[in-house]
């Protein structure tokens, strides 16, 4: 489980594409690895995943599946790419973003991006599969850093970036870019449940005591 909250940048040093998925090396500063990373850890690598298996002073190793490198941007990286980084998260971790999976759900598209006054905004394009999950004043993992949506336009969301953000980690949000994005694991969970709900009253006609947009509704979730 990760948090969204960037603890370092990585450049990718290599990548190696294959027909299994691929295999790369990510340098990063020494600090980020030392006594802190082992051979196995998970490092949400720009919002993915990742599982070290081979281990340096200054980066470390990671194989990617066929469909990680399918369903993410890694299908785009190349070396030199910058990164966003984070460990797995512990019992002690505070909770300073949302929680994240590392499992990224699509591609969007950086649409635009501008200054108001220190803050910076920007627009994306989710695909149209996960528009039901964005929610204004939700959370949204964007390249593995904890975000909130303060606008909804159909596919398109807003999102507004302090300058502390902006400085401390690795995309640079320019139009026309892809980003990794991962939706609140709560409102997946939630649809799946609701879903449920609905094929069981669906099946044997007798309405289900449960979760219902009318319980949601009651209980002020919207």
């Amino acid at each position: 489980m990760f948090t969204g909250i960037v603890e370092s940048k990585g450049v990718i040093q290599t990548i190696e594409q294959n027909g299994k998925g691929a295999h790369i090396v990510v340098r990063t500063k020494p600090e980020f690895l030392k006594d802190r990373v082992r051979l196995g850890d998970s490092i949400a690598t720009n919002g993915v995943c990742l599982t070290a298996t081979a281990l340096h002073e200054d980066a470390y190793e990671a194989d990617l599946s066929f469909e990680s490198v399918d369903l993410t941007c890694f299908k785009y990286y190349t070396v030199g790419t910058e990164v966003n980084l984070e460990l797995a998260c512990t019992p002690h971790t505070r909770l300073g973003g949302h929680i994240m999976q590392g499992h990224v759900d699509g591609v969007g598209t950086v649409l635009q991006n501008y200054r108001v006054d220190e803050a910076l905004t920007i627009w994306i394009q989710a695909p149209e599969h996960l528009k039901r999950y964005i929610a204004m004043k939700g959370s949204i993992a964007v390249d593995g850093v904890s975000l909130t949506v303060n606008e909804v336009r159909d596919t398109d969301f807003r999102l507004t970036l302090i300058p502390h953000t902006v400085s401390e980690i690795a995309t640079s949000f320019r139009p026309g870019s892809k980003v990794n994005l991962e939706v609140d694991v709560l409102a997946r969970y939630l649809e799946r449940l609701m879903s449920a709900n609905a094929q069981d009253e669906k099946a044997d006609g007798q309405k289900k005591e449960g979760l219902t947009l009318e319980t949601l509704q009651q209980n002020g979730f919207f």
